[in-house]
């Protein structure tokens, strides 16, 4: 198999288990914030182990101002985690889903608020696009609490997401499985205060759900993104990352018979074309060899010899 089209493979079969990744939530039957910590918990065993098989310990590269840049974007993962599983809970996957994928025009915003970069009259463009992908897909109607508190979680979340980018894509040299395994373990102190361990003890077979979440959904699907961006260009990188949020929408409906209406659906593709265009074109002003992707999960690059990425996770 070409080196590219393995690639290819691996980040569909990544993406395809990204968009699974809401009914593992639902199914649990565990708070989000109960989640999300068994989630870090498992998640780091996952990491730790493979990067320990692989000897990734050694010449790690983590000097304290980079783990502290790691630590911070974890902490901005972890709440996104628990912002966007909390509108899963109050809306929809589908919903917050999509609402979750207005990612790439945070991203631009804040980089234009806190890294002073100048927006481009077409990103300007795109990003009104979105806006309006954005207002047709809330389908919010007066009154409607819980479709607004849904539409406000799921933003915020993406709002994180960008603040957790912004701050990783500033490590360098530090392979991205280590940055990740630093963003889960961070997660694990950082949310003990909230766990309900009493709750958590009554969920029953509740728990295979979460010990997938960290085992398939942070160890496996990490590792098989982190192999794809090593083999292929942006532009592939940006297509197959909507494979996401179609699975998650399929999945909603085929497991809970949850969809959009007809006029949220019309928000969707405008959402989508908006997100590829801007990640697209801050791929092609990036420095050569470095990959960006809007799909939810980690920011981190890779060390040298390997391709960086700066992409999120859900």
């Amino acid at each position: 198999m070409r080196n590219e089209t393995r690639g290819t493979v691996e980040l569909t079969l990544a993406m395809v288990l990204s968009g699974t990744l809401g009914v593992f939530v639902v199914e649990s039957g565990a708070s989000p914030f109960d989640v999300v910590f068994f989630r870090c918990l498992f998640g780091a065993v996952a990491l730790g182990l493979y990067s320990l098989a692989r000897g990734f310990f050694t010449g790690h590269g983590l000097t304290p101002r980079k783990f502290g840049l790691a630590a911070l974007g974890g902490m901005f993962i972890v709440f996104n985690w628990v912002l966007l599983f909390e509108a899963y809970e109050v809306t929809s996957i589908s919903f917050a889903t999509v609402v979750y994928h207005t990612q790439p025009f945070f991203l631009v915003l804040l980089g234009a608020v806190v890294l002073r970069e100048r927006i481009s009259a077409a990103k300007l463009g795109w990003l009104g696009v979105a806006f309006a992908g954005l207002v047709l897909v809330s389908g919010v109607r007066p009154g409607d609490t819980a479709s607004l508190k849904g539409l406000g979680l799921a933003l915020g979340a993406a709002v994180l997401y960008a603040l957790s980018t912004i701050v990783t894509k500033r490590i360098s040299g530090v392979r991205p499985h280590l940055v990740a395994l630093v963003q889960v373990t961070v997660g694990i102190p950082l949310l003990l205060p909230f766990a309900d361990f009493g709750a958590a003890g009554r969920l029953g077979g509740g728990w295979g759900w979460l010990a997938g979440l960290g085992v398939i959904h942070t160890g496996l699907m990490y590792v098989l993104m982190y192999a794809a961006y090593a083999k292929l260009p942006t532009a592939r990188i940006a297509v197959l990352a909507f494979t996401y949020p179609a699975v998650a929408m399929f999945a909603d409906w085929a497991v809970y018979g949850h969809h959009i209406g007809l006029v949220q659906a019309l928000g969707v593709p405008l959402i989508v074309l908006a997100g590829l265009r801007v990640t697209l074109a801050g791929a092609q002003g990036a420095p050569r060899g470095r990959v960006v992707s809007s799909a939810p999960r980690t920011a981190a690059h890779a060390p040298e010899g390997a391709s960086p990425a700066a992409t999120r996770s859900a």
